[in-house]
């Protein structure tokens, strides 16, 4: 086997990094009109989406292009009022605490030694935001990175004092009233005449970026959110009963509001960019590697024989557990924990793997592309990860993780949607839009925004988090909906104005 099998360059691409604009003008033409809503005092409630978290971090321009503030903007020519953010001190995207750094920088789209471009840690500033500066001031932007549903009712989310060990979110720290207060407490405090509500992503996408390595509460039937981990999968009952108890809240002073329903997870750059079989092998390491698995494939055929009849183990699952290899491009190797446990069953067959090679239905994480095709010991030629050393369950969603995390997120949108229905609010389908994005596309003055990965420039360079021209899309959209619902008539946005990704090279 070779030293190193060399994949497909995932991101050997010509494209020309834009840089986000700050302002962009509104037209004053035509008669603008709030119809039924009042701007005056606009309230956005929400996680990183809401807030602009983009490349991998929270930043001055990402907050200034976030569609809550591009919709204030235009808010502005029917009578909207002023709109503040709890902005970050710099570009850099990294954090401080007590003066040590806890957040990264940002990414910015540099160039490898072999001329491909590709992301990378922004070095060129140090981070100058102090998470223990509380800014004593609320906002109207209360969008905060990292929040899942339950979190915008838990006290002392905002206590500086929990952040390093987990308890507290460092971005509502900044802002936070008090160490006691929610985030939802601190909005409605606002008195705001309209809000959005964009939540419920994360309660999925950090057991989705996990590789499923959480647990999905749908199945557990856990209801208490205090117990669960950060990278599981919120219950959908508790999700209803949360996301009720903030529509419920932010109406209670007459507001009324937009609610937006959750994008799928999986259709991502982070999860579509990584190709499934991006091990290439000429006829003489395709050999090699077979040779490699040969015990491997054999012992599974002694397990199939020593347990037929028993219904423990099939052909169907021997056969997806084989591994071959073919001269061409091949599946990665990979871990998959749902495959059965044979030792469990005979201890004779203990020392056979659950392992498999991925298929077009498995979807690779975005960071697996760094390690597919390394050395997992710089001294062993044939621990080639991907080939020789299987992927870990980590790097991979498989489609019976995608079942639960597409099984949570419909009942999330059943319930937003219910709720707009009942309450008489607008409602905004993102999911559908962000889906168009990720098929077709979606034109606009001067091209398409896709989802493809740094190219398509409708994604960051995190692969999960829109561009700048991404929060254009999503205020046209909002705007459209509130003219089904509200009869307003509003100045749309050009997304051709607004920025995609930056290219640097300030990175080590």
């Amino acid at each position: 086997m070779k030293n190193n099998i060399k994949y497909i360059t995932l991101l050997a691409l010509g494209m020309i990094a834009c840089e986000p604009e700050f302002e962009n003008p509104i037209d004053e033409s035509g008669n603008y009109e709030s119809g039924e809503a009042n701007f005056s005092n606009y309230v956005a409630l929400g996680n990183s989406l809401t807030a602009g978290f983009a490349d991998g971090a929270l930043y001055i321009t990402g907050q200034e292009n976030s569609y809550p503030n591009i919709l204030a903007q235009q808010f502005k020519s029917a009578g909207g009022g002023e709109f503040t953010q709890p902005l970050m001190n710099d570009n850099a995207g990294g954090a401080l605490l007590s003066g040590t750094q806890i957040l990264d920088n940002r990414f910015v789209l540099a160039f490898g030694a072999d001329g491909s471009p590709k992301p990378a840690i922004y070095t060129g500033a140090a981070p100058t935001t102090e998470i223990s500066n509380n800014l004593g001031n609320t906002f109207n932007n209360m969008g905060v990175p990292g929040a899942k549903s339950y979190h915008l009712v838990a006290p002392g989310y905002g206590n500086v004092a929990g952040v390093p060990a987990g308890t507290a979110n460092p971005y509502f720290a900044r802002f936070a009233s008090s160490a006691t207060t929610t985030v939802i407490a601190d909005a409605v405090a606002q008195n705001a005449t309209f809000f959005s509500l964009w939540i419920g992503n994360n309660d999925v996408l950090s057991y989705a970026t996990s590789g499923g390595e959480g647990e999905d509460h749908n199945t557990t039937g856990n209801l208490d959110p205090a117990t669960y981990g950060s990278q599981d999968i919120t219950n959908s009952n508790v999700f209803a009963g949360v996301y009720s108890q903030l529509v419920d809240a932010m109406l209670a002073g007459g507001a009324k509001g937009v609610l937006l329903s959750l994008p799928s997870v999986t259709s991502i750059p982070y999860f579509t960019t990584v190709p499934y079989n991006p091990v290439p092998m000429d006829a003489t390491t395709a050999a090699g590697a077979n040779l490699a698995y040969a015990q491997y494939n054999g012992g599974l055929q002694q397990a199939l024989a020593a347990l037929a009849g028993t219904g423990l183990l099939t052909e169907e699952e021997v056969a997806r557990r084989t591994i071959t290899f073919v001269e061409g491009q091949n599946a990665v190797v990979i871990e998959d924990e749902d495959l059965t446990d044979l030792g469990a069953i005979n201890p004779a067959f203990a020392a056979l793997p659950k392992l498999r090679q991925a298929t077009a239905e498995d979807l690779l994480v975005l960071p697996a592309s760094s390690i597919i095709g390394t050395l997992a010991d710089p001294n062993t030629p044939t621990s080639v990860i991907g080939v020789g050393v299987a992927l870990e369950d980590k790097w991979v969603l498989t489609p019976e993780e995608q079942t639960a995390i597409s099984t949570a997120q419909s009942a999330y949108n059943l319930t937003i949607k219910g709720i707009a229905d009942a309450k008489g609010l607008a409602f905004y389908d993102a999911a559908a839009d962000l889906e168009k994005v990720a098929t077709v596309g979606i034109p606009y003055d001067g091209g398409v925004v896709t989802s493809e990965f740094v190219r398509g420039g409708g994604f960051s360079l995190d692969g999960v988090h829109p561009t700048p021209r991404g929060h254009a899309i999503i205020a046209n959209g909002i705007m459209n909906a509130l003219k089904s619902t509200y009869n307003t008539n509003l100045p749309k946005v050009r997304p051709g104005d607004y920025g995609t990704v930056t290219l640097s090279n300030d990175v080590n």
